[in-house]
């Protein structure tokens, strides 16, 4: 059996960099040279002709103006007083003849002596004997050439002859090759002074490239773009002049919608990184009600710095997952200190059952059913989200080993909420709220901690009360603000904390107090519990 499957081609690896920069390099240099090379020839082709025509004019005239040519051509033309003359200038000016003719176009010289006396050959004559300098390419009974004719005049101004000059169009075009011979040369002196800037060029662009390719220079780019975007943490980066240079998804995600305030104590902790060069690590930001943990660190390249680099990510998303799993310890601690406690109770049962004590046995039984309905029945059953039960069994067993007491209010009644922000939420604010009045009433040999959770139509009421020392009126309205505390230094964040998460869900907290007589926070948070309606 055939298969049909074609293999993949290779794919094409990419030309270097010290290849391509040589090619283009070349290329240009090459197209430039050639340009100029041809600009050139033909420059020179024509400065060359025009040379060769005036040197051949300047003869032709000096020869007409000559006494003794017009002297000759009022004689017959074996009278032989031009033929020297001609054959003197004609052999020193390099020309192919000298040709001296009367009116009527008899030769008065030629290179040939046979040759005069006869007729010239070449319509190109008749223009010069009308009195007209006449230039053309022609061919007689010589070589082809540059024929340049001038009129002759006598003393009188009237014209008695025409002195015809012939350049060989040879000789020219020697000229022009010798020329271009040159200007090869200077062609390949440029060529190899370029070959020599490419590979000084390419030298260089490796060192700045750290010796990588272009189509590796390419792949890392994309690597790094790719993996900026995909990390979980915001990463903002800023030149030396604290401007933006890279912002990736995540930054952009966390940041989105937060104030000009928020968003400034990010680039301020970059501009103060820049300004004295220290990295600053693990610091907490406060951005659109969360608490991002930053690191902040200068970029440097030979002792200089080039910017600075931001990387955060969301502590709050961190603090909920350990706020949820400290809900489930404490819930499962409760559970097997309470098992342990059944297994005692269900020794004792049997122990009564050995002795047959039938009526202190009934009497056992229905007051640990009591105790257990009262205790955690009670709560299980208005409670319906086991991580809060957890929270507050361990809260009331905690109170408990403090001397104090933390009750559950008989009217309270949560449904359990598949949004876990909202949960996370209500256990900060009900472990803030608690700890604080469990931490207000300290001093005092006994107190009672309330709490109250009422359920309706998607709201949840919290109620936590104490009846402890009270809050100065003077301080209601400072309490909320982050650093304040009646403890001392480096407290302060939790009824902070706690107002933050509570507005950044949509919902909203406030406080009365009458020191000395009772403290209560009254919380109200949206819920999603569906459409159960309060019991």
């Amino acid at each position: 059996m055939n298969d049909s499957r074609k293999p993949s081609p290779l794919r094409k690896r990419p030309m270097k960099l010290s290849t391509t920069v040589s090619l283009m390099l070349g290329t240009v240099i090459l197209v430039v040279l050639l340009s100029v090379h041809f600009l050139y020839v033909v420059q020179i082709g024509n400065v060359t002709r025009e040379g060769v025509k005036d040197k051949a004019l300047a003869a032709a005239r000096t020869l007409a103006a000559s006494p003794d040519i017009q002297r000759g051509l009022t004689l017959p033309p074996d009278s032989n007083i031009i033929q020297p003359i001609a054959m003197a200038v004609q052999k020193n000016n390099g020309l192919l003849f000298v040709v001296v003719t009367n009116m009527q176009g008899r030769r008065y010289s030629h290179p040939n002596p046979q040759a005069i006396n006869q007729h010239f050959i070449g319509d190109d004559l008749n223009a010069a004997l009308q009195g007209h300098e006449n230039i053309a390419v022609n061919k007689g009974i010589l070589d082809e050439a540059l024929r340049v004719f001038t009129p002759v005049y006598n003393g009188q101004r009237q014209q008695i002859g025409v002195v015809a000059i012939g350049i060989s169009l040879s000789s020219v075009t020697q000229q022009i090759n010798h020329s271009r011979w040159d200007i090869l040369w200077t062609v390949l002196f440029g060529t190899l002074v370029g070959a020599t800037g490419a590979v000084c060029l390419v030298t260089v662009l490796k060192r700045l490239l750290f010796g990588l390719e272009p189509y590796e220079i390419s792949a890392l780019f994309e690597q790094r773009q790719a993996m900026l975007q995909s990390i979980r943490e915001g990463v903002i980066a800023v030149d030396d002049q604290a401007q933006v240079t890279l912002i990736n998804e995540e930054a952009r995600q966390l940041c989105m919608g937060s104030t000009a305030a928020d968003a400034g104590n990010i680039i301020a902790n970059l501009r103060d990184v820049l300004r004295n060069n220290i990295a600053r690590q693990d610091e907490e930001i406060h951005v659109n009600g969360r608490i991002l943990l930053s690191n902040t660190v200068p970029v440097r390249s030979n002792g200089a710095v080039l910017g600075a680099i931001c990387t955060f990510r969301d502590k709050t998303e961190v603090t909920q997952l350990m706020q949820r799993m400290n809900g489930m310890v404490n819930y499962v601690d409760n559970l097997r200190a309470h098992s342990h406690e059944f297994m005692n109770k269900l020794h004792v049962i049997l122990g009564l059952l050995h002795m047959k004590s039938y009526t202190q046995l009934e009497d056992y039984i229905l007051k640990t059913a009591n105790n257990y309905q009262t205790e955690i029945g009670s709560l299980l059953l208005r409670i319906k989200s086991p991580v809060v039960a957890g929270f507050l069994l361990s809260k009331i067993n905690h109170a408990s080993d403090t001397g104090h007491q933390l009750t559950l209010n008989e009217d309270s009644f949560l449904p359990e909420s598949s949004n876990e922000k909202q949960v996370s939420t209500l256990i900060t604010v009900l472990g803030n709220l608690i700890e604080n009045a469990f931490e207000a009433m300290s001093g005092q040999p006994e107190g009672e901690v309330n709490v109250l959770l009422h359920y309706h139509n998607g709201w949840l009421a919290c109620e936590v009360s104490d009846d402890g020392p009270g809050i100065p009126a003077a301080h209601l309205d400072a309490i909320f603000e982050k650093g304040f505390s009646a403890k001392g230094e480096r407290r302060g964040m939790g009824l902070f904390l706690t107002r933050q998460q509570t507005l950044s869900i949509g919902g909203e907290i406030i406080v009365e107090s009458e020191p000395g007589v009772y403290t209560q926070f009254l919380v109200q948070l949206p819920w999603d519990g569906g459409n159960i309606r309060a019991c």
